[in-house]
């Protein structure tokens, strides 16, 4: 199980989908969201190499995305859950330990206007 170290921007991100979804869809939809951040994150803390994470080598050398589509059977809630989600985890491996988070986006994004400091092409990891 890989640790797992969001960014500010990531920890903005996730701050401003709840808001989002709460103030447009209400308290259950922002729980749902929430479950499904939630799972996303588990997922990629346990094997970053999933099938459904996608190498996005287009955007800089050793960026990752994972779509939280792929986490939504496991974000089940009592009202529910998220049938058609919209945002994906761009992160990279660190280490053989670590899991870094850069951004959490909508996936109409235009992703590489979006990148954290330091994911930019050719920067170092």
């Amino acid at each position: 199980m890989y640790r797992l170290c969001l960014s500010a921007l990531a920890e903005q991100d996730i701050e401003d989908i709840l808001a989002h979804s709460e103030a447009n869809f209400g308290e259950q939809a922002r729980l749902r969201y929430e479950a499904l951040l939630e799972a996303g994150l588990q997922q990629i803390a346990a094997d970053p190499k999933r099938p459904a994470v996608r190498t996005r080598e287009d955007l800089a050398p050793g960026v990752l995305t994972y779509h939280l589509f792929y986490a939504r059977e496991r974000a089940r809630t009592e009202h529910g859950a998220v049938k058609r989600p919209r945002h994906l985890l761009l992160f990279r491996i660190s280490s053989t330990t670590l899991i870094d988070i850069g951004r959490v986006l909508h996936d109409a994004m235009e992703l590489s206007a979006h990148l954290p400091t330091g994911y930019a092409h050719g920067a170092s990891t």
